[in-house]
Formats: structure tokens, sequence, C-alpha cells
């Protein structure tokens, strides 16, 4: 079997948020790779590198890798690294490898007619979930809403976005004040104290703030018995988070969006700067790597929680290793594989059943490449 074709594009997704009238949308990147046997496997997500990653698939790493056996991840990615990246090994390359080893991963579930957790290790069938609903747009009290909401349908595991400018880009990003970052300790205490001590809270910077501002926030929210505090600081800076750790209780996670390699990773590992460990597949190098990311945190006796969205692609992970964490939906990358994809797992109570039609185990719906932007 060869690979007889790689195509990329860039579709734009509706998707609707709890509360919001207006429709949003996402530009997100497809990618589709067929064998000369008629197998096909797909990747997605939305990245900031939205057409430079579908151009350089189509243009470069698509033909590079023409008639090469879809089921040997390894031998792609090195020929991606040594004809296409030695110099340039982050960005749009990373982006577009990891896709490129998803989809070949799902094809070759296909081949073998397996899932991929199980191809993976297969460690359990089931992960626990938790749910990113907490949007720097929602007021206090849609905060409020919107959470009860999913507690009433059995969510009780649940994370803020937080330290954004009051404008933010894309829902979560942006360069916050010192006015952003008091805002955040009074968003948090709220959502505590309205939802009580039974739910699980989590809160995710998105590499935003800066070092003082993230050890001023945990000073101020250290009482709000928070499970972690995601990408703390500006870049995911390891040095850094190593600082913040030691001037807080709350634990640290680290290592989804941006991570785009084992070597970036391991800096979390060697200076001690967490206690969660994120790796995003599609980032780290897609399953390939993220196999041995797993593996590294589990030399270090980290636990994997998920980090960095798109939950349809990393449950795999999560269930086939066996520190594999909890699953984030995010309700963005949650209804975008919704609205991309039929049959795609969701969470219940708490909990999500890994599928076990092979590959991914959900296909593409019927006419989405009109969503393509031209």
């Amino acid at each position: 079997m060869k690979i007889a074709r790689t195509t990329a594009h860039t579709l734009r997704v509706p998707f609707q948020f709890p509360l919001i009238k207006e429709t949003q949308h996402a530009l997100v990147t497809f990618v589709e790779i067929e064998s000369d046997e008629g197998l096909k496997g797909h990747a997605f997500s939305a990245y900031p590198l939205r057409f430079s990653i579908s151009d350089f698939i189509n243009r470069e790493a698509g033909p590079t890798i023409a008639g090469m056996d879809p089921l040997r991840p390894e031998a792609v990615r090195t020929t991606l690294y040594w004809k296409l990246s030695n110099k340039h090994y982050m960005g749009t390359w990373s982006c577009a490898a990891s896709m490129i080893d998803v989809a070949l991963w799902d094809l070759r579930g296909k081949a073998l007619k397996q899932p991929i957790w199980k191809l993976l290790g297969g460690a359990r069938e089931k992960c626990p979930t938790y749910i990113t609903w907490g949007l720097p747009r929602y007021s206090r009290e849609e905060l409020v809403e919107v959470a009860k909401q999913l507690i009433a349908e059995g969510h009780t595991q649940l994370k803020m976005a937080i330290a954004a400018s009051a404008n933010p880009t894309a829902h979560m990003y942006g360069e916050p004040t010192d006015d952003d970052i008091l805002e955040d300790a009074a968003r948090i205490r709220h959502v505590r104290e309205k939802l009580g001590d039974k739910v699980t809270l989590m809160i995710d910077a998105n590499k935003n703030a800066k070092l003082p501002q993230a050890i001023r926030l945990a000073k101020m929210v250290e009482d709000c018995k928070l499970a972690w505090f995601e990408d703390p600081v500006l870049k995911a800076d390891p040095r850094l988070m190593a600082k913040l750790r030691r001037e807080t209780t709350i634990p640290i996670a680290a290592g989804s969006s941006g991570t785009y390699d084992l070597s970036y990773l391991r800096e979390y590992f060697v200076n001690e700067s967490i206690d969660i460990a994120q790796p995003n597949v599609r980032d780290i190098g897609g399953f390939t790597c993220g196999l041995y990311a797993a593996g590294l945190a589990q030399a270090f006796n980290i636990q994997l929680e998920m980090g960095g969205n798109y939950p349809h692609l990393n449950m795999h992970l999560h269930a086939g290793v066996p520190n594999g964490g909890r699953v984030e939906f995010h309700l963005g990358g949650w209804r975008i594989g919704e609205a991309l994809f039929d049959g795609t797992p969701q969470p219940v109570k708490g909990w999500v059943t890994l599928p076990t039609a092979p590959g991914l185990g959900f296909t593409p719906k019927a006419g989405i490449l009109d969503l393509a932007v031209k």
C-alpha cells in the first residue's frame, strides 16, 4: 500500500456557544490522506497559521511523501524532517507534520480494522472528561449560568480561560493588563462561591500572562481549591513556570498547543516546571510523538491530563496509554468536531466512551468541503 495523495483544505466551520446568539466561525485545517487502495485517513484542527499550513501540505509535504507506505508514520515524519524542515522545526512544519501523522494513524487503523486507542496500547475504553466553558466574553453571571447548565447534564469538572485582555482574539487570547488579572481573580472567586466545592475547577491562562501577573493571580485564588493552573506564563517558558511552581500550592499544568517537539517538552521535566503534562497530538507530532511524550511523562511519574483542545483526536492517546487522564471538551473544539464528522463520541456525565470503529472512529460528513475558503 502506498500514499496516493495528501490534500489539505482551510474550512470556515460554523458553531455555537451557549448564551451567545451570533454564530461563531473557526478556520479549520482539514487533512485527507488517501492510499492507492482507496483507504482514507483524516485529521483536523484550528491553528493561527490557517492558510500557510494547508498550502505547505498541498505544495510541499504531500508531494514529498507520495508513494510512501502509510503504515510507517515514523518513516514519513523522518522524510518530512530531513527534506523540508531541519532549520525550521516550528510553526507551519510542526503543525502540518502533526496533522499528517494523525491522518496516517486514522488510515492505519482502518487498514488494520482497529481503533487508534487500541493500537496505542488500549489501556482503557473510557476516559474521564472535563468541559472548558469559562470564556472571557461571558460576564460573571453568565459564567455561572452556563456552568449550571453543564452541571445539570452531569459535568462537574470545569475549566475557565483567564488572563486575556478586555477584547481577546479567538475568544481567549490577548495581552492581559494588571486590571485584567484582578478581574480574573474576582471571576474565579465568584464562580467558586456560586458553584460550591463539589465542582472541580481549573484555570487556563493560554500562555498569556507575564510571570509577576501569574504569581499575583495564583496567590489571590489559592484558597479556591483549583485542580490546576494551565499554561500560566508567556510562551509557557519552562524556567518561568518553575519559578511560579515554587511560589504557589496550585498544581501547574502545561504542554499543550505550541509544544512543538519532545525536546521542548523535556524542559518541563528537567526544570521541574510542572505537576501535570498536557501533550496535544495536534502539536507534539501526532500520535507517534504523543506516545513518546506519554512515555517521557511516565518516566518522571507525571500524570497526563488533556489540554489544548480537540478531544476527538486526543481521547485516543489518553485511552491508549497507562498514564492517560481527563479529556478536555472545549466548547469550541467539541462543536467543531461535531460539525465536521458523523459519529463523534460525546461526554456523558463526566466520561467519554472510546469508539470501536476503526481509526479515529468517525467519518467526515458529506459536503464539508463546501465550507472551504476560496
